[in-house]
């Protein structure tokens, strides 16, 4: 599974295969003749008008303004004002450009990409028919630089630059940006206030074809001269790194793997940290929501494959970009809540942690705090880096919940609750969009809680008493509906209306799986809830939305439509080349981005990595994953599969899990404990006596458990 074979003619960027590096991006397409390689950035930024958080933004008096309906001073507070001539409305990535190689004579046939080497060989038919190689592509996994390598008696291309002010120069200049200056071996592209951005190519002594895109003060003469000898060595390394999976399912086994290829794309630890499209920044528009970081669950996805995977190094980007921003998130804390020890992180910002945008919701969604927080504490108990956790997660976990403390009030009865709060894009921005006790709010406070007292066991820490009293009087969920009746409202008093692509009422049940289904009072509960979430469907669902259905499912027991899920979202939601999409690529399933008869224009098409690294995750989490402390095999594998296997996929604890189903049972596990600890697995082999295994483990013990 590991290469993959794209055929031209390929229309668009997003339609073929990926090089990339974390920082550098290059997307292979094109037809005819001529290749096209649309190349990105993913740290080259305009940075103007990003919004601070500003004293008037306090939680009391957004309280007071949505309790009084006064729309006028709620949009006031978070627009502020119109934007003034010649500045963009907010922060983005920019799109580069694209080189285009011409070999005349001949027409392109195919692209073959080599997942193992991250190599792309190109060929194409002569005009005698035959078809020959032109070349690989590949690129450095430290510099910003694409190569050719031409296969022997392959035609040198020619080159055309095509910078993307080709497609999107009239709002540029409308933002004030100058055209770009081309030269004979690329173009220079000055911003009015950020780096500029220079492309460079050449070709080199031994008969290479090199390209680099290059911004600030980085020398493109050092980047095109860059060594790629690492090159092959870190690709070994990173395959025999992460599991392997062997399923019964053609379309999982390539999502599986095309998935974990481009997670190292998107995240190598040498490169910036994941924004919504990474490095593959497409060249005829400018990139969806700014090509920024959502915190409400799009970075989260994009990194979800990271913990099983074995890839925690590839988080550290992200968690020292946050910790740079510690200050401005104090300094947030103070203006929305008043005190001086707390981290508030908006959900939509830029590098440098301005907000973008005027989502007033989105901005005061907390949960976007803890959830980055729970990535945290997932990295510390997957590596038992003991030391990241006292230096960094720990403090922002408390900075967290001090925030939800402020937020919190209590009620006559001893209880507390939280008396506005917000559904992630559970009617977008309107004034109706907030209740009282968001379920997925109630969630995250109740994880911070929770997982404060282990981490302060852990650390010797003292254990708060504020984080003692979250966790015996607010409510686990929002419930509505008669005793007995009852089923998870997004907040008091508002069930599930609508078909909704965000599934944060459930977030009790995954992410934070603070939910106690084990439970018989909560087993009714769920199913209702389940049942009502089923019955709205995916009509308004976008891309994310089915890897995070997926694990659902699994956690619900519904092992055949997990595996359902992730079909249609490979069908629905991905283009003809793979490219991860986040709105339907047809009609008939979801009306995100479709009429109710066609599809809408493909060229706009919107490529998000989100969608795709979840799948790749949701593969992983279906084969084994730790649910309420307990450790479940196969949870969403199908009924139909008779034989599936997978070998070192880790788990909670430092655990490393391999397994194999032989004729529908589960024949044998093997566990490693990279570090002292103890699990709980749920029995696979029902005839014996416990409903669980408990095992305990020293560090580096290797166990292997049968069928009796």
């Amino acid at each position: 599974m590991l290469t993959h074979t794209w055929s031209f003619p390929l229309p668009r960027p997003h339609t073929g295969p990926l090089l990339g590096n974390a920082r550098l991006g290059a997307m292979i397409w094109g037809s005819g003749d001529t290749v096209c390689i649309t190349l990105g950035r993913a740290d080259w930024w305009d940075h103007r008008n990003g919004k601070p958080w500003t004293e008037a933004m306090s939680y009391a008096s957004i309280r007071r303004l949505l309790e009084a309906g006064d729309e006028t001073g709620i949009r006031a507070l978070f627009n502020r004002g119109q934007t003034a001539p010649g500045l963009p409305h907010h922060p983005s990535v920019l799109p580069v450009g694209r080189l285009e190689l011409t070999f005349p004579g001949f027409t392109l046939t195919s692209a073959e990409l080599n997942m193992g080497t991250a190599e792309i060989t190109l060929t194409a038919r002569d005009a005698t028919g035959s078809v020959r190689t032109l070349g690989k592509l590949d690129i450095s996994p430290d510099a910003p630089v694409l190569r050719l390598r031409p296969a022997t008696g392959a035609p040198a291309p020619t080159i055309t630059s095509v910078p993307a002010w080709k497609d999107v120069g009239e709002h540029l200049r409308s933002i004030s940006f100058s055209e770009p200056e081309l030269c004979a071996d690329g173009w220079v592209q000055t911003t009015p206030a950020d780096a500029t951005l220079t492309v460079r190519h050449h070709t080199t002594a031994y008969g290479e074809w090199r390209a680099t895109v290059v911004i600030g003060d980085e020398s493109p003469d050092d980047a095109l001269g860059a060594s790629f000898d690492s090159r092959a060595a870190w690709w070994q390394t990173y395959w025999q790194r992460v599991p392997r999976i062997d399923v019964p399912n053609p379309r999982w086994q390539f999502l599986y793997y095309y998935g974990l290829y481009k997670f190292a794309g998107l995240t190598a630890p040498q490169g910036v940290p994941a924004t919504l499209q990474g490095p593959w920044i497409e060249d005829y528009q400018m990139p969806p929501w700014s090509c920024d970081y959502h915190f409400n669950i799009n970075v989260q996805m994009c990194y979800w494959p990271a913990y099983q995977a074995g890839l925690c190094d590839h988080l550290k980007p992200l968690f020292n970009l946050i910790e740079s921003w510690l200050p401005i998130l104090r300094e947030n804390a103070r203006k929305f809540v008043g005190i001086d020890d707390g981290y508030l992180l908006p959900h939509a910002v830029d590098d440098r942690c301005s907000v973008i945008g005027s989502f007033w919701t989105g901005t005061i969604d907390h949960a976007c705090t803890a959830w980055v927080g729970k990535m945290m504490y997932d990295y510390y108990d997957y590596t038992g880096d003991e030391a990241f956790l006292r230096r960094l997660a720990f403090p922002y976990l408390k900075g967290a919940i001090r925030v939800y403390e402020e937020m919190l009030e209590r009620q006559p009865d001893g209880t507390l609750s939280l008396p506005v709060s917000v559904s992630p894009e559970y009617r977008g921005a309107q004034m109706n969009a907030w209740g009282r006790d968001a379920s997925f709010q109630l969630a995250a406070c109740h994880w911070l809680a929770a997982t404060l007292e282990t981490a302060a066991g852990i650390l010797g820490e003292p254990v708060d008493p504020a984080w003692q009293d979250i966790r015996k009087n607010l409510p686990l969920a929002s419930l509505h509906g008669d005793a007995g009746k009852e089923e998870i409202a997004l907040w008091q008093g508002l069930v599930l209306e609508e078909s909704h692509r965000h599934h944060s009422h459930l977030g009790g049940f995954h992410p934070f799986d603070t939910l106690p289904m084990d439970d018989e009072r909560w087993t009714g509960i769920a199913s209702r809830s389940v049942s009502r979430w089923i019955r709205e469907g995916m009509g308004l669902w976008s891309g994310w939305s089915m890897p995070w259905a997926a694990m659902l499912h699994a956690r619900f027991g519904n092992a055949d439509m997990t595996e359902l899920t992730l079909e249609i979202w490979e069908r629905i939601f991905t283009n003809e080349g793979h490219g991860t999409l986040h709105d339907a690529g047809m009609a008939g399933l979801s009306l995100m981005g479709t009429s109710s008869m066609r599809a809408s224009p493909i060229k706009k098409e919107i490529m998000q990595m989100d969608a795709g690294m979840a799948a790749t995750a949701a593969i992983m989490d279906s084969l084994v994953h730790t649910h309420r402390d307990i450790v479940r095999l196969f949870p969403g594998a199908s009924s139909r599969w008779k034989d599936c296997s997978f070998e070192r996929i880790r788990i909670e604890g430092g655990f490393i899990v391999s397994a194999r189903r032989v004729a529908g049972l589960v024949e044998q596990i093997t566990i490693e404990a990279t570090r002292a600890g103890s699990l709980l697995i749920q029995n696979p082999w029902p005839d014996t006596d416990s409903p669980q295994l408990a095992l305990n483990f020293k560090a580096g013990e290797i166990r292997e458990l049968k069928a009796s």
